[in-house]
């Protein structure tokens, strides 16, 4: 059996490698890695294949930065001879991003298996380009992978065949798993403890210049009862130059170049909390037992809120402070780690994935 993998951004990275190792230990599995090029600035991209031991794509797409129309087409357009030319038996798509729903409807219009891996997370707001990719990819996927269960109750709602669907866990947890050992001794930037950790480049948060200054001010604010540490986004970097905004050098509110990710995995590990609009950062957190303020109104993995240690507040941010003090106070919110988020999510994905060839 051949399994073609597609990945295009930084999420997705850490959900392909411990699927392909696991796959790797199966006898009579080929695999393919199809690197789309969605992400491709080397900190956000090629550092993190070296540290999550992937070896080079085989191919690479090359597609860039574009709008999500383009991009899109762009990746179908490069995405379909590859197909053609190697004629996998199953194609395994990750997460939500462009490259995941492109792969998707090319191996659908070719009559090729496709497999979503974090099927089923719904935020419930259309607004998010995220969230048509998601409930798009689940439509035509033939083997839908969730993570929690709301996931398996969101895909039988929208009338996806329960057969289909396959709680297996979360496996961006396996990395991590793996990885946390190493992330004690990487070389994060030197830091002392308490700080906050910040994460920003949802395009509802960065694209408005009034709700970024918001942000920022929020963040300084922040800063004056605790360090904060802000690895930018290459994408809200520009967004703060095209606006004419900086962020201020108090010397609490530091800035820093995108970093890898065990550097970032120890600098979460150690922080006080965690303000983000990542939604693969809201699940780390609950693994970790580290408070989680999220700058979104919704989110498609409601399990890091329901039993974990993520809050939302919105673009609130006399809310944010409030939670924040809360925090420096001695009131955390106290969490669980999820079912299933074990460490074991890509082995039950290639037991689900072995039983199907050999069902063909």
């Amino acid at each position: 059996m051949h399994v073609l993998h597609v990945v295009g951004a930084r999420p997705n990275f850490m959900k392909v490698a411990p699927v392909m190792a696991a796959l790797g230990r199966r006898l009579g599995i080929k695999q393919t890695l199809v690197h789309t090029g969605q992400h491709y600035e080397v900190k956000m991209s090629e550092i993190f294949f070296r540290q999550l031991g992937i070896a080079e794509p085989d191919v690479n797409l090359e597609v860039g930065s574009a709008s999500h129309a383009v991009q899109t087409a762009r990746l179908m357009d490069r995405f379909e001879p590859v197909v053609l030319d190697r004629h996998p038996d199953l194609v395994l798509v990750y997460g939500d991003v462009n490259s995941t729903l492109a792969a998707a409807l090319v191996c659908t219009k070719l009559f090729i298996p496709v497999g979503h891996v974090e099927a089923g997370l719904r935020s419930f707001d259309r607004r998010m380009p995220e969230e048509i990719n998601r409930v798009l990819t689940d439509q035509i996927a033939d083997l839908l992978f969730t993570p929690s269960a709301d996931g398996d109750e969101n895909l039988v709602h929208e009338g996806r065949p329960k057969e289909k669907v396959h709680r297996v866990g979360n496996v961006m947890i396996d990395t991590l798993v793996r990885l946390l050992p190493m992330a004690s001794v990487a070389n994060s930037p030197a830091v002392s403890k308490p700080y906050a950790l910040i994460t920003l480049h949802r395009p509802s948060n960065v694209d408005d210049p009034s709700i970024l200054k918001r942000i920022i001010e929020a963040l300084e604010g922040i800063s004056r009862q605790l360090p904060v540490l802000f690895p930018i986004h290459p994408r809200t970097r520009q967004r703060l130059v095209q606006c004419g905004l900086k962020v201020p050098s108090n010397g609490r509110l530091q800035v820093l170049d995108p970093v890898g990710y065990l550097e970032f995995l120890a600098l979460q590990r150690q922080a006080t909390v965690v303000i983000t609009d990542s939604g693969g950062i809201q699940e780390e957190t609950t693994y970790l037992g580290v408070p989680c303020l999220t700058i979104r109104e919704s989110t498609e993995r409601p399990v890091t809120v329901t039993l974990g240690t993520n809050i939302l507040v919105g673009q609130d941010m006399d809310r944010l402070h409030a939670e924040v003090e809360r925090i420096l106070t001695g009131g955390p919110k106290r969490g669980q780690v999820p079912p299933l988020w074990d460490g074991k999510t890509s082995e039950r994905i290639a037991d689900v994935i072995a039983a199907w060839g050999s069902s063909d």
